[in-house]
């Protein structure tokens, strides 16, 4: 089945560049450079219609921002974007605003991201009504249906955003995402700031509106066990690369990367109670100056030699099994 939305070969490079101070330093002898900071590596991500693909790695390694690439609110340095086969930045203007629209964000912090001098109605509604979808004299029971399919009172569409409690925050912006009739949502750890009980609620709300909208998702996490009862496919990403991606049970049964093994390793479970927990080892690396070869090899207990020099081909290793490791190498040969 063809990708609904694709991102081939994506890069994304914040630069720093000197400020007035530094350059007048540089005429004295010091040696200050511009810092960039190298937050997607040469990305390939694919999603098919219907699907959903859970996107997880640590913090820092560049999952919400390849998230903004993915929904257009940052243009990537290097590569392309995809819908549906075609190159989006070379589509005509208004179709680029039409499939703008179709693909929407729901962000992490449901306090920092909901405009607190805007009513819900207002939150909500703006965009239907701006875009021609809906009447301005339709918007508020629009909004109100729009609440109650997400759980939520309808006669709440008059209230501010601080008069609701964090998980109620986080369907407002599932609300808003959807008042636009969308296809896919980049969902960027969109439950990660909420308490356990009402994180299961906002997922098996995620679950009941995958099937009642018809929708798409790529849901960003760094919790694995959150990610395996929602995604039909993982996706785990270290310092701005895809190590390995495969089908959520594969993964969960198979893991082949050292790293997705160790997050792996990591994720709770009641019936190993008494194993001891034991963290990666170090810390991730900046993505100002990241490793030579394989990102990995810092903290990987199987680093060789050729690790330190050779990034390593992200190749399939199995039926829809990819990987980006030597060891693998090792095994074939």
């Amino acid at each position: 089945m063809s990708a609904l939305l694709e991102l081939r070969a994506v890069s994304k490079r914040f630069v720093k560049t000197l400020d007035t101070a530094a350059k007048l330093a540089n005429l004295f002898g010091a040696n200050a450079r511009e810092e960039i900071v190298h937050a997607v590596d040469q990305v390939d991500v694919a999603v098919r219609s219907g699907e959903v693909v859970g996107l997880v790695g640590e913090s820092g390694c560049g999952k919400s921002t390849l998230g903004r690439l993915a929904v257009g609110l940052l243009d990537p340095s290097a590569g392309t974007r995809l819908w549906r086969g075609e190159e989006i930045a070379r589509l005509p203007a208004e179709k680029q605003r039409a499939i703008q629209l179709k693909i929407q964000m729901i962000f992490q912090d449901p306090y920092a991201s909901l405009n607190p001098r805007m009513r819900v109605a207002d939150i909500v509604g703006e965009a239907p009504v701006v875009h021609g979808l809906i009447g301005q004299r339709e918007r508020e029971d629009y909004v109100a249906q729009l609440l109650a399919r997400v759980g939520l009172d309808a006669s709440l569409v008059r209230r501010f955003p601080h008069q609701f409690s964090g998980g109620q925050r986080a369907r407002i912006g599932i609300a808003r995402a959807l008042a636009v009739k969308p296809e896919f949502l980049v969902c960027d750890e969109a439950v990660a700031a909420l308490d356990v009980s009402i994180q299961a609620q906002v997922l098996n709300l995620f679950i009941k509106l995958r099937e009642e909208f018809k929708l798409t998702y790529l849901f960003i996490s760094h919790d694995l066990g959150v990610v395996q009862h929602l995604s039909d496919r993982v996706v785990i990403m270290y310092l701005g690369r895809v190590v390995e991606a495969a089908t959520t049970g594969e993964i969960y049964a198979r893991a082949n990367h050292p790293y997705t093994q160790a997050l792996l390793a990591e994720v709770p479970r009641l019936d190993l109670r008494r194993k001891s927990f034991v963290s990666i080892k170090g810390e991730i690396p900046s993505p100002l100056a990241p490793p030579p070869g394989c990102h990995f090899h810092p903290r990987c207990p199987h680093a060789m030699p050729r690790c330190r020099i050779e990034q390593p081909v992200f190749r399939e290793i199995a039926p829809l099994h990819f990987s980006a490791c030597h060891l693998n190498d090792a095994a074939s040969s």
